[in-house]
Formats: C-alpha cells, sequence, structure tokens
C-alpha cells in the first residue's frame, strides 16, 4: 500500500483531443482558402463581396484564437481525504457573499448559500463567513440573523448524517432517505429539520411582504434612514464562534460598506475590496472564497478539493487561485436561453486550463490573500520588511490594516483573539472615501474600469506570472440558478460584452501584458477571444444583413453554382454545425440545446452585444458612463405554467429592437424575392438561391422573435418595438432600393 505522504494532493490529466484537432484544423483551412479566394477575385465583384470578406476575416481569426485556446485541454483530479492525512493544521478560509438588492435577490436565496457555507466539510474554527449586502437592506440583516438561529441546528445535523446537500431549500426537495438515511432517529430529526426551515421561510417571507422586518429600533436602528446609494457603514457580527470550538459554526458578519452619492463605489469591485479589507482585519485568513448570492455549496468537500490544489508544495509559488465552474440547478430544458455554458466549460475552459489556467470567474473561487494584496510569484520568498513597506504604503491610513496585511504578506498567523477588537478599524475601512490616495482597485485587490471586474482581476493577476487551475469535483461543488427570461439574460450579456470591452480598449489590454508584462502568448489569444465579444456584433450583424440586402438589390455575396469555392462554403457550414452538434452531444446535451445555443448565439451577438459594443463607444467618446445592471435571481422556474416553461420572454428594452428588425428585414427580402420585385442585374452577379437560403436560415434563428410578433403578454413584443423596427426596416429596404438605383 502506497505511502499518504508519497502521494500527491492532485494529478494533472492531459485530455486527448487528436480528432478535435483535426475537425478545429480543417474548419480554419477551409476558411482560409474561402478568404484567398474571395481576396483574389475582388476586383470581379461590388461592395457585398468586400463585406463578405471582411466579416469572414473576422470570423476566421476569432477561429484561429479557438483553435489555440482548445489545443492542450487539461483537467486536474484532486484527493481531499489526503489532505487531511499530509495537513496536521488546515490553513483559514475567509468566505465572501456579495448581495446588492434585496428585490432582484431574495433574501432567502442569499440565507441558503450562507448556510451551505456554513456547514461544509471543514474545521469550523478555521471558517469565517462575511455577508456583504450593497443594498443595505433590513430584510437582509433580519435574514441572516434569523439565519444564524437556525445554523446552530442545521450545521451539527449536516455534519452528524453526512449530508451531502447543504442548501436547505434544495435538500428539502428531495427524498430524505437518499440524502441521510432511513433510521428512525434520522427521520424525526429531518422532520424538526425541516419544520425549523419552513419556520425560517415564513418568518422571511413574512417579512419581505411588510417591506420591514419589524420597527428600525434596537439593532436595526442603522437602518432607519439608510437610503440605498446613501448611507454609513453598518457591521455586525452576526454570531462569533469565541471558543474556536471545530464542530460549532463559523463567523457570521453582516457588511454594508458607506455609500455617498459624491463618492465612486465601482459596484461588486468596490463591495470585494472592502471585505477583504474587513476580512483582514477580523480574522486575515490566507485563503478567501467569493461566491454570489444564488451559488450555493453543492459538494460539502469544496474547501478541502480547493487546498489539495493550493497547498501542494509546488504551488506556492505558480497557482493564484482555484476556480470551479458555474453549473446550474433546475436549468430550463433543452437550455432555451442558451446560458447554461456546459460546453463553453467542458472544451474552452479546460483548454485554457492547459495553458495558463482559467479567466477568474467572479464566483466559486478560491484566492490566495497575498496575490490579491498584489505579491508576484518572484516575491513569495522575499519578503522582508522594506518590500512589505514598499507594497503597504499605498494601502491607505489604517495601520491596523497594514499590519494585518504585512502578516498575509509573510506567511504569519496572528487573528485576532476577538472579532469585536477590530470594529473600529473596519468602519473605517469601509468608509467611502477609505481608498482615496491609495492603490486599492488599480494595483491592489479586485480591479476597477470595468463592468466584469472578475475577467480584469484574473488578468491583472496571470500578467505578473501566476497561474491557475480548474477544478471540477463530482458532484460540482457550486450550483448556482440560471436567469430564464429573455430580458434578464439579454442584460447579463449586454453587462458582460461591455465590461470585456472596457478591458480590451483600456491599459490592461492582454496583448500589452504579454509584451511588457508577463503573460504567455497564448494565454492572451483565450482573452482576446472572450474581450471581443462585443466588437464580434459589427461583423456579426453586417454579415447578418448581406443576404436580405443582396435578394432586394439583386447582387450576390455568395459564389455561383458554377464556382468550385462554393463547395468550400457549403462544406464550413455543413462541418461546423455537425462538429458543434457532436460537442453538444457527447456532454449529454440534446439535438434541440444544440439548435437553441446557436440561435441564441446570433440573437445575443447582434442584440445585447452591439448594445455593449455602442455602450463602450459612447464611454470612450466621453458622451456616458457604463452601468453594472444587477440581474434578477430566482430559486424558481420563469413560468408558473409548464406548457409556457422554455418560452422566450420579452419586455420593452430596446435589447430586443435588433432582433426584430433583423426578422423584419429578412421576411421583407423573401417577399420582394419571392414577388420578382428586386431591380434588373447589371453584372450577371444576381441573388441566387444561396442568398435565399441564408435569409431562411436568420429567420428560423429568429423563430421566437416571429412567434413574438403575433405573441401576448410577456411572450409578445411590444408594439412600441414593433413599430420602431418597423421603422427601421423601411429605411434599410430605401437604402437598399437607393444604392441600386445608383
Amino acid at each position: 500500500m502506497a505511502n499518504p505522504i508519497s502521494l500527491p494532493l492532485y494529478e494533472e490529466i492531459s485530455r486527448k483531443n487528436n480528432l478535435q484537432r483535426a475537425f478545429d484544423i480543417l474548419i480554419f483551412f477551409l476558411l482560409l482558402s474561402l478568404l484567398i479566394y474571395r481576396f483574389l477575385s475582388l476586383n470581379n465583384h461590388g461592395l457585398t463581396w468586400l463585406l463578405a470578406f471582411l466579416c469572414e476575416s473576422f470570423f476566421t481569426f476569432t477561429w484561429f484564437l479557438v483553435i489555440s485556446t482548445k489545443y492542450n485541454p487539461v483537467a486536474y483530479k484532486t484527493y481531499p481525504d489526503l489532505v487531511l492525512e499530509r495537513v496536521p493544521e488546515l490553513p483559514s478560509v475567509d468566505m465572501f457573499v456579495t448581495t446588492a438588492d434585496a428585490v432582484l435577490e431574495p433574501p432567502i436565496i442569499t440565507v441558503n448559500t450562507v448556510l451551505s457555507l456554513l456547514a461544509v466539510d471543514y474545521p469550523t474554527h478555521k471558517l469565517a463567513c462575511y455577508v456583504s449586502d450593497d443594498g443595505c437592506s433590513p430584510l437582509t440583516y433580519y435574514s441572516l440573523v434569523e439565519a444564524s438561529k437556525f445554523a446552530k441546528l442545521w450545521v451539527p445535523f449536516c455534519k452528524k448524517y453526512n449530508i451531502h446537500v447543504r442548501a436547505p431549500f434544495r435538500y428539502f426537495s428531495n427524498n430524505p432517505v437518499t440524502f441521510g438515511g432511513s433510521s428512525m432517529e434520522f427521520q424525526q430529526e429531518w422532520n424538526r429539520m425541516k419544520d425549523e426551515y419552513e419556520l425560517l421561510r415564513r418568518k422571511i417571507e413574512d417579512a419581505v411582504q411588510n417591506s420591514l422586518p419589524c420597527d428600525l429600533t434596537g439593532d436595526f436602528a442603522e437602518f432607519l434612514n439608510a437610503e440605498r446609494k446613501n448611507h454609513p457603514t453598518i457591521i455586525k457580527v452576526i454570531w462569533e464562534n469565541k471558543a474556536g470550538l471545530p464542530d460549532g459554526f463559523p463567523h457570521l458578519v453582516y457588511i454594508s460598506r458607506e455609500k455617498q452619492p459624491k463618492h465612486p463605489h465601482h459596484y461588486k469591485a468596490g463591495a470585494m475590496n472592502v471585505l477583504t479589507r474587513v476580512s483582514g482585519l477580523m480574522t486575515n485568513a490566507p485563503y478567501m472564497l467569493n461566491v454570489d448570492c444564488d451559488m450555493f455549496v453543492n459538494n460539502p468537500k469544496v474547501a478541502l478539493h480547493a487546498m489539495c490544489l493550493l497547498l501542494d508544495p509546488k504551488s506556492e509559488k505558480e497557482i493564484a487561485y482555484a476556480q470551479f465552474p458555474q453549473v446550474f440547478y433546475d436549468g430550463l430544458k433543452d437550455d432555451p436561453y442558451g446560458n447554461q455554458f456546459v460546453v463553453y466549460f467542458e472544451y474552452m475552459v479546460h483548454g485554457i486550463a492547459g495553458i495558463q489556467g482559467p479567466f477568474y470567474g467572479g464566483t466559486g473561487c478560491f484566492h490566495r490573500r497575498k496575490v490579491i494584496y498584489s505579491l508576484s510569484p518572484d516575491n513569495v520568498d522575499s519578503v522582508n520588511e522594506k518590500f512589505a513597506e514598499d507594497i503597504l504604503s499605498k494601502f491607505g491610513s489604517s495601520k491596523e490594516l497594514m499590519k494585518s496585511a504585512a502578516h498575509a504578506l509573510k506567511g504569519k498567523i496572528d487573528p485576532p483573539a476577538n472579532l469585536w477588537n477590530s470594529i473600529q478599524a473596519a468602519y473605517q475601512v469601509a468608509g467611502s472615501a477609505y481608498e482615496y490616495g491609495t492603490s486599492w482597485g488599480t494595483k491592489v485587490g479586485w480591479k476597477y474600469g470595468s463592468t466584469t471586474e472578475d475577467i480584469h482581476t484574473g488578468l491583472m493577476i496571470q500578467k505578473k506570472g501566476w497561474r491557475s487551475v480548474f477544478c471540477t469535483p463530482d458532484p460540482p461543488a457550486f450550483l448556482g440558478c440560471a436567469p430564464s427570461s429573455g430580458p434578464v439574460v439579454m442584460t447579463q450579456q449586454k453587462r458582460w460584452a461591455t465590461g470585456l470591452l472596457e478591458i480590451l480598449f483600456s491599459k490592461s489590454c492582454p496583448i500589452f501584458s504579454t509584451l511588457f508584462e508577463e503573460l504567455q502568448f497564448r494565454q492572451c489569444l483565450p482573452y482576446l477571444w472572450i474581450l471581443m465579444w462585443g466588437l464580434r456584433s459589427v461583423p456579426e450583424l453586417c454579415y447578418t444583413a448581406l443576404p436580405a440586402y443582396c435578394i432586394i438589390t439583386n447582387t450576390s455575396f455568395l459564389p455561383k453554382v458554377q464556382e468550385p469555392v462554393l463547395y468550400v462554403l457549403v462544406s464550413i457550414f455543413v462541418i461546423y454545425n455537425l462538429y458543434t452538434l457532436s460537442e453538444y452531444l457527447q456532454t449529454r446535451q440534446s439535438v434541440r440545446a444544440w439548435w437553441n445555443n446557436q440561435r441564441m448565439s446570433r440573437i445575443t451577438t447582434t442584440g445585447a452585444w452591439l448594445f455593449g459594443f455602442l455602450s463602450v463607444i459612447l464611454k470612450l467618446l466621453g458622451i456616458s458612463e457604463t452601468v453594472f445592471e444587477v440581474t434578477q435571481k430566482d430559486q424558481s422556474s420563469d413560468d408558473v405554467n409548464d406548457a409556457e416553461v422554455g418560452r422566450f420572454t420579452f419586455n420593452e428594452s430596446r435589447l430586443f429592437l435588433p432582433g426584430t428588425t433583423i426578422l423584419q428585414v429578412h421576411l421583407t427580402a423573401l417577399v420582394v424575392g419571392l414577388l420578382k420585385l428586386q431591380p434588373p442585374t447589371q453584372d450577371r452577379h444576381g441573388s441566387g438561391l444561396g442568398e435565399v437560403m441564408c435569409s431562411v436560415y436568420l429567420v428560423l434563428c429568429y423563430w421566437p422573435f416571429l412567434i413574438g410578433l403575433f405573441g401576448k403578454g410577456r411572450h409578445g413584443i411590444p408594439l412600441s418595438t414593433i413599430c420602431k423596427s418597423a421603422v427601421l426596416t423601411l429605411i434599410f429596404v430605401h437604402l437598399c432600393r437607393r444604392t441600386a438605383m445608383g
């Protein structure tokens, strides 16, 4: 039998993907051959040929980025049981939960996430849970106070019976025999726990319905005159494990940082930096886990899995953070909104893991505190007093924070004996003006300047030379709720596209990080792939408009039947679709899920991403600033009627205007072609069956919008959007006619 001391805590496993590589490269060479043909025949064709060449050049470059990203996929296998045998004393972990709006992010969701964190399999005296409430809601605080009472029963119950699912709402929706045991004692305790949770849930729901949990007096007095965007700092130690009992439950601290209208608060990144500073004063754990309020722990050994990767002797100078995938529970069947990202995590992220490591995803990630404090791999072993002073000189005016940060940088473990001893200093570092004149948000902590602070922060870490690892335990470490309505999905996609482009058009661009910093060249390529999401909307929209334009003006952008290159174009279309379909089937998804993701790719790119691109352009021109929009979280399905589950929903948002217009344009073009209303061709390059087939394909992609034209309520496109789209369609047709006449 092998000696446990000699066994590794984790294994890095290279995945074989020779067939996948072959198809990737085949598609790439087919694209190149198409581009070469178009370039050589530019003089024989008009504007449409040139536009097609430019768009296809962008798509070919994007495919090159995909090939490089997926070329060397890697997986990590962790051995959490070995950690307990090999590490005599596990390090402390500070756990961060962020919420920003008690309406869009109901307190019962946050409570379940917190309860699942408090019950993880890890010495409880080594854990502390900090909840950041950027909405400054007494409902959230009240819910956490009530949850702490329930936690005194829930945590021992989970540990005693080795419960696997430790978010109560999820656990009690399943058969108790499947999740714990069938003994009489267990059944009695299960019933008791369920009754206690139902009582907790009713208390929270009653408080939400009444808007206020109670009179704002006593412990709630600080919320009396608080406004969401204008209030002082509120820090409450809800529970402190004073005795340091391993079998108790962890510290629980509520934080609502100070906000004033004249001070920028930098959205989630600002909240994360406050959590980092306050936790540094109170517990100063060397590792930090952050999760969104809707991402509950699904694998109770999650912290042990992360420690396998972070405590390995080689990891200290190499690995900055351990990222877990985002997996969703009760997702809509066949992924109608294309936002469950199964294929993305299976192929793209595993590919990135084989380079310099995955992007930081903003949730489900374990960080080293000293890396967040801007330490680079080269300086891990050389943190002396002078070096620490150089870093800490931009930490702000709090001497207590600088002292705790110095300990963190040097690897010293010296947590305060009592959380309350740090309250005064914690209020200081949570103030809205504390960061002025400091490096917080620029060189230290979570980075500012983008609504996708996660990708930005991860890029800043990796450009120092740090690697990251992708941990995929079974069962999944965390489960969350994916947006399940059209407006929420489009809003989320717009925010992502906006934030990613903000990074691309800034000093943080990964090209600069590769040229002048330590970001690997091949790691730069996947960053470019994701940062260009918003930029992709321009060629995508242009390419989408070309078939309709060609039909209306009787021109062409596709080769004719007698041209051999037509078979190249058809081959690209067929091989690409069969190839992507195989990826979905290999990840146990349906053909319908594949098609839904294909059409949603068109819809989000030409809609949400287009507006994200326009938002960044307006910001660069100094006309307006970008805004962080919180998306709605919901534990239940989007639709109450099972017959309507998965049907596309709409609202008055302008994000649906491009999709509605594209549909109307192509319907108009097909009518023009069917009725032979096109002008006569002048150069024997008139539109043909190819353009018609492309137009029909796009109508199929925008089929939810076609149904929405005749739908009612939230399943129907608002009349105002239809009218605006009709006007834009008429303008497009008029311009096409003028171009043809010219």
